[in-house]
């Protein structure tokens, strides 16, 4: 299996003696040894993927990397997160997957409503399995741990990843941005209920929620 390790807080490096990476499209930095490159298409895998991307318009394009050596990946100055899953899922937005191992799935989930107030699609990218994940984030990631008693709402446009047992709602109302006068209409928010693992960024991408 692959080794992960980030060189700074913007690149990471991943170890191969054999094995192999699926990456975000162009965003290989430099490598050395001997690696092979492979352009795959699509976020998910199977004919849901096909349909999900079809239905969303989203196209999501990855590479595969094999070899021996190191080969290292950063995309946009981005900051990195290394996620380790165990069997477990994570879902994550596809412009924030950086890098994953190449005998993780990928898959799509339906998000519900909240895709439709970012106006960035309907579903979600799902990795599951054993190995790691490299994520991004605009500015630091904050790592936020949900219990049961601990409900957790969060902006759209602050939203990165989540993994665990986590249940979803969306709920119309009233957005950080309001209070800033940023806000009109109706907006929504995210509310996460359960035992997991939310990342948000502090940077908020563009959204068109208030609109809604």
């Amino acid at each position: 299996m692959a080794t992960f390790r980030l060189q700074g807080s913007k690149v990471l490096a991943v170890d191969m003696t054999g094995d192999g990476v699926k990456a975000k499209n162009g965003s290989m930095v430099a490598y050395d040894g001997r690696m092979a490159f492979k352009k795959l298409s699509g976020g998910g895998e199977g004919i849901r993927g096909m349909v999900t991307r079809r239905i969303t318009g989203e196209q999501m394009t990855v590479m595969e990397v094999k070899g021996e050596g190191t080969c290292w990946f950063a995309d946009r100055a981005a900051e990195i997160n290394l996620v380790g899953l165990r069997g477990d899922r994570l879902w994550v937005e596809a412009s924030n997957l950086l890098c994953t191992d190449a005998g993780l799935r990928t898959g799509t989930s339906f998000t519900g409503m909240r895709g439709a107030s970012q106006g960035n699609g309907l579903f979600t990218t799902t990795v599951e399995g054993h190995g790691q994940a490299a994520i991004m984030s605009d500015g630091p990631a904050v790592v936020l741990r949900v219990s049961r008693d601990h409900p957790l709402t969060v902006d759209p446009g602050a939203y990165v990843a989540h993994q665990g047992d986590l249940r979803q709602s969306f709920q119309s109302g009233v957005t950080f941005r309001t209070f800033l006068g940023e806000g009109g209409g109706e907006a929504f928010q995210i509310l996460f209920e359960g035992d997991g693992l939310v990342y948000v960024q502090p940077s908020e991408r563009n959204t068109i929620a208030g609109d809604v």
